[in-house]
């Protein structure tokens, strides 16, 4: 392969695939190489990622990449989900598997954290929604129940972090992941003594923070023989997978807004500077970092969890695919039944089903009946609080917002691209669904000089890959349905 390539590896909470990227008179190709399962790991009643099973999932991917495909990339790149963490000893030694987002011990954590240290004053520092999932609060758990594990801990990476280091025995923390742990403030540019004093544990377990598309090294030289690639650069990129989706939205200008459209919801806008004050707090918005400098102003939404909950439920009886879903959902009655996504019930439930049940019955509603009624309930149900979180922005962000660009999986979702035009009034991009493999792969393009910006960057994905364009419909129905949903949030 003559033309420049890059190797991604694009880790989400359900899935991780190892994509090649190369650049061909300016267009990108992309080719997947493997695509495996993730999941979080139960023991004795904790949640963890298996991060090992994972690694070897990525030196197969290498190994893939220079025998199968004969090409050597200039750099590989890793992307992930957000917010975990592992510890390591003095020596290097990870300890342990890192404990996953949806852990129970985190359960009532941001109550007890704020006797140390207001919520007003957190997010003055940190301008970081708050979600009893973030870094900060599941540090504090460790501290409080397991003080043993962080004397032996000399050294803590978040999840990308971890596998840099094991690709290059380097230990940095990249920017846009650090923005996301509410441990960093975006003003003074660096991690915030005041939190780690309230948390009693020193900041020296932190790493330095580097730009997306830094070189963190080169690939270690037992993976080299065991994969059969060269001594080639690992660069940082946006590590955290929303970072790297926005950096791969095909826009321009300043009126569009953004979903990156998967397991969460996420949806804002790219600013240059954080924005901070009593209004976005209110609002429980948050800053995180972007490519070039920019922030990421958004809302985290618990997004198609719900439907990927349901489907393993009822994958006993049938194992549903989601387009077969999605084409059921579109034959039933709308606004049956208007959930909230973002209630607490539906962070971790043991029958997503069953949760919605409850919802139902406590909101005095019918309850669904079928997997399509479910499917129509959760996908008109997303739209709805999409349409909630654009009116917030509209009173937050000086620029005015034309459209809205869907990327990632949800971007295939026609159903959910239509309810969202229909829900927000406005019309809807969808695609690149690869949008976070994507942005991975050309922010190292940008880093080695093959781009000469973002915005020349995202010149090149909007010439490369198909978008599908929704227009409102039925716009006064959905207007209708917004009082009510409106009604049910503040129930």
């Amino acid at each position: 392969m003559k033309a420049p390539a890059f190797l991604a590896f694009d880790l989400g909470a359900e899935s991780g695939r190892a994509l090649l990227g190369w650049l061909e008179n300016r267009r990108l190709h992309i080719k997947e190489l493997s695509r495996f399962p993730n999941g979080m790991v139960s023991i004795l009643g904790h949640l963890y990622w298996n991060i090992f099973r994972l690694f070897e999932e990525m030196k197969r991917g290498m190994k893939l990449c220079s025998s199968e495909v004969r090409a050597h990339p200039e750099s590989i790149a890793v992307d992930t989900w957000g917010v975990d963490f592992g510890l390591l000893s003095h020596d290097g030694t990870i300890l342990g598997l890192p404990y996953a987002y949806r852990d129970s011990r985190t359960e009532g954590v941001m109550e007890e954290f704020f006797k140390r240290i207001s919520r007003e004053r957190i997010y003055q520092l940190t301008g970081v929604q708050f979600i009893q999932l973030n870094s900060l609060f599941q540090l504090f758990a460790t501290k409080r129940d397991q003080p043993e594990l962080l004397d032996f801990a000399s050294d803590l990476l978040f999840i990308p972090d971890i596998f840099n280091y094991l690709l290059t025995g380097v230990k940095k923390t990249e920017f846009t992941f650090a923005t996301t742990s509410q441990l960093y403030n975006p003003l003074r540019k660096e991690w915030e003594d005041e939190l780690f004093e309230a948390l009693g544990i020193s900041r020296s377990i932190m790493q330095e923070i580097t730009p997306p598309g830094t070189i963190m090294g080169n690939l270690d030289r037992t993976i080299c023989r065991e994969t059969g690639l060269n001594q080639i650069p690992i660069s940082s990129v946006a590590s955290h997978d929303t970072g790297s989706a926005v950096a791969a939205v095909p826009a321009q200008g300043e009126d569009w807004a953004y979903i990156s459209s998967g397991t969460w919801s996420l949806m804002g806008v790219e600013t240059r500077e954080p924005i901070i004050n009593s209004q976005t707090l209110d609002l429980n918005f948050t800053n995180e970092g972007g490519v070039e400098g920019t922030f990421r102003f958004l809302k985290n939404i618990t997004g198609l969890w719900l439907l990927q909950e349901c489907r393993k439920a009822w994958a006993e009886e049938r194992n549903y695919d989601y387009e077969e879903l999605a084409e059921a959902a579109r034959s039933v009655s709308p606004f049956r039944s208007i959930i909230h996504p973002d209630w607490g019930g539906f962070l971790n439930p043991p029958d997503m089903p069953g949760a919605i049940r409850k919802f139902c019955q406590n909101t005095g509603q019918p309850v669904p009946d079928s997997p399509a009624n479910y499917v129509r309930c959760i996908l008109e149900s997303l739209a709805l609080k999409y349409r909630l979180v654009l009116d917030q922005l509209k009173r937050i962000y000086p620029h005015p917002i034309h459209r809205i660009h869907v990327i990632g999986g949800g971007a295939q979702n026609r159903l959910l691209c239509q309810f969202t035009a229909n829900a927000t009034g406005l019309p809807i991009i969808a695609g690149p669904a690869e949008a976070t493999a994507v942005g991975n792969i050309m922010v190292q393009a940008l880093s080695l000089g093959y781009i000469a910006s973002q915005e020349d960057m995202r010149e090149v994905i909007k010439e490369s890959f198909e978008l599908v364009r929704y227009e409102p419909e039925k716009t006064s129905e959905w207007e209708s349905a917004y009082e009510r949903f409106q009604n049910i949030s503040e129930a």
